[in-house]
């Protein structure tokens, strides 16, 4: 008995539908390219796991210190010297190229993370604290600018809420005596209040007036300069008593973060309380309705608008948050980095380095917390190579912005590498010869999502 396709097929009786036939409803031959099997599935896993964000990032930071070892290379005097015979004997070029980067790059490892030629245990550990005390005030800061870059909101004013969270604090920490347990969470929680304030005034003047957020913070960032300037300048404000240099008063032993583990290791607890903003901003943006509110503001003002949300309001919400987070960088500095009086630098540059910790976090926070660590890491090893190798510490910050810069061009980062590329990053052209290419290959196979769209 004869079978009968399906109506609509056009095809004749005793035709199988499920073979591919010729004009005149024969069945057509079979290419050997039919039966290929697809790919296994751990080909496509590690073919994911190299287009991912997280090899594109470490790969950016392997980058930038290659061409900062080219860097350290190229200013080295022996290297200078040697490259001046280079052709008669060019082994010496090269061994000295080799002494210079591993120099380098092991003064910065016994700086940041293990001394292996400390005496003692405690010496030799010594320098993961210091990373941990350097990285403390970034993470803060970066996630203030994380979390606004995440509600679509550019905040370059961390330096100035950086500044305005140090004066409260600053106030509240010389202003009156009181036991540990109560200052210094009276410290702490004025310094998160002034940026607060200074974040969300500029949160409310975007909302109310459409202002530009980045020209808002600009201008604030100097206008909290000098105004903590006439503070310090002024007597009987924050200006140190008995004295005319603009230098505040030491900040009281009980508003200080106690340290962690004793001298000479110098993380104190401001760590852990940075632990804990990373904690909250985490569960802020990712777990609470107000950060979906957030996130679909960030994504799409227009469809969040439409949606309900008031997104006025979440513009003055996410900038007081980033304010508070930066204003908690300023009480990190003042309380655990520099207890001895401060002037009006007292940011230390601290409010635009979180501006590339944000980015190399990709504004998530713990991505954040690694970027903090990587570059308190950075900056605590800077000194080491500074003082064994006589390396200038602007190295350092060249290698900083080397990683920014890749970070924001993940394309340049797979072309250099030879990894997969996501197919939005390949050309009209490039994406139309794959999928021509699949096709002629697998012909019963269906075409791609991607190539189809191309």
């Amino acid at each position: 008995m004869s079978t009968l396709p399906p109506e609509g097929t056009g095809l004749g009786p005793g035709v199988d539908p499920g073979i591919t036939h010729t004009a005149h409803g024969e069945p057509a031959k079979q290419t050997p390219a039919a039966d290929i099997p697809p790919p296994p599935r751990q080909n496509q896993i590690i073919r994911e796991i190299l287009r991912s964000n997280a090899v594109a990032t470490i790969l950016a930071i392997v980058l930038a210190m290659l061409i900062g070892g080219v860097l350290v290379a190229f200013t080295n005097p022996e290297v200078q010297r040697t490259s001046g015979y280079f052709f008669a004997r060019p082994q010496d070029t090269l061994v000295a190229v080799w002494d210079a980067v591993a120099g380098a790059y092991a003064a910065l490892f016994r700086g940041a993370i293990w001394n292996y030629e400390a005496e003692t245990f405690v010496r030799a550990i010594k320098p993961i604290t210091d990373t941990l005390n350097f990285a403390t005030p970034l993470i803060a800061a970066g996630l203030g600018v994380g979390l606004a870059f995440r509600v679509g909101l550019f905040n370059i004013g961390a330096r100035g809420q950086m500044l305005i969270g140090v004066t409260t604090a600053a106030f509240v920490a010389t202003g009156f005596s009181a036991p540990l347990f109560i200052h210094l969470p009276l410290t702490i929680a004025a310094g998160i209040a002034g940026g607060m304030i200074w974040g969300g005034l500029v949160g409310l003047l975007k909302a109310r007036t459409g202002a530009n957020e980045v020209i808002l913070t600009i201008m604030l960032n100097f206008v909290a300069f000098y105004f903590l300037s006439w503070l310090l300048n002024t007597p009987g404000l924050l200006q140190r008593p008995g004295g005319s240099q603009p230098i505040s008063s030491p900040t009281p032993a009980s508003a200080q973060f106690p340290s962690l583990f004793g001298a000479p290791l110098t993380v104190n607890w401001g760590f852990i309380v940075a632990i804990a903003a990373t904690a909250f901003v985490w569960w802020l943006v990712e777990r609470s309705s107000l950060g979906f509110r957030m996130r679909a503001v960030g994504e799409n003002p227009y469809a969040a608008r439409a949606a309900g949300i008031n997104v006025e309001r979440i513009i003055i919400y996410a900038m007081a948050f980033a304010g508070g987070l930066a204003g908690l960088a300023g009480v990190n500095q003042i309380s655990g980095t520099i207890t001895s009086g401060f002037g009006n630098g007292i940011d230390a540059g601290i409010g635009f380095d979180a501006i590339t910790v944000a980015l190399l976090g990709r504004s998530k926070a713990w991505g954040v917390f690694a970027a903090g660590i990587l570059f308190g890491a950075l900056k605590a090893g800077s000194f080491t190579m500074q003082v064994s190798e006589g390396i200038p510490v602007d190295i350092v910050v060249v290698v900083q912005a080397l990683i920014v810069l890749f970070i924001a061009a993940p394309p340049l980062v797979r072309t250099i590498f030879f990894l997969p590329k996501d197919p939005g990053e390949l050309s009209a052209g490039r994406r139309a010869r794959r999928a021509a290419k699949a096709a002629a290959k697998n012909p019963s196979a269906p075409a791609r999502k991607e190539e189809v769209n191309a």
